[in-house]
């Protein structure tokens, strides 16, 4: 059994201020008002329409992201139904033939020793269990009944803009699972810090 911490990986080559100017383009369809672009005008429009609620502009573009977390958080991911999702499947993964099953740490419990433990353990006697099934002919999609929601999962997931801002929102929040917000925060701070405008009205609390 292998402990590893969430990460994410942007799949998409973001180039912030190329897709400001694309959605710039897209939105003066509207006014047939493309004479008015200019150095700068990009920022100021979209700002305008995000600040004005006409988000449906934003859609236009998308970005493609890897999530590397536990099958608990992407229960919750897969609600947004404005997606596409690729996700690692436990039904024809095989997890003893790959030697170890991987866990994700939950950040709650990695100052108390006690439940810390008694997490270890769990995971530690799943893995045996699920090895156990596979040794006496349970396939995998069988032998996956026995597995953790703290098991390490892949998911891609690709959301449009618009998508993206209302994840963030919802996700970022104080309100959010601890787990999702570990991963979620520095990835929605990524996202501000590659795309311009799009995400400066959202706060992280």
């Amino acid at each position: 059994m292998k402990i590893i911490k969430p990460s994410f990986v942007i799949e998409d080559e973001i180039d912030g201020k190329k897709i400001l100017k694309n959605l710039e383009r897209y939105a003066r369809t509207c006014y047939k008002s493309e004479d008015k672009i200019c150095d700068g005008s990009a920022e100021k429009l979209i700002a305008n329409v995000i600040k004005r609620g006409h988000e449906s502009v934003i859609e236009h573009e998308k970005v493609t992201v890897r999530l590397i977390c536990d099958r608990g958080v992407t229960h919750e991911i897969v609600r947004h139904r404005i997606a596409s999702y690729s996700q690692e499947s436990t039904r024809y993964c095989d997890y003893h033939k790959k030697g170890e099953i991987q866990i994700i740490e939950p950040l709650f419990f990695v100052n108390q020793p006690e439940k810390y433990g008694a997490w270890e353990k769990a995971m530690e006697e799943t893995e045996k269990a699920y090895n156990k099934l596979i040794e006496l002919g349970a396939t995998p999609q069988e032998a996956r009944s026995v597995l953790p929601n703290s098991l390490k999962t892949e998911i891609v997931v690709t959301f449009n803009l618009r998508e993206w801002r209302h994840f963030f929102k919802l996700r970022c929040s104080p309100a959010a699972h601890p787990q999702m917000r570990e991963i979620i925060i520095p990835l929605f701070q990524e996202f501000k810090k590659r795309i311009p405008v799009i995400f400066d009205d959202i706060e992280v609390g």
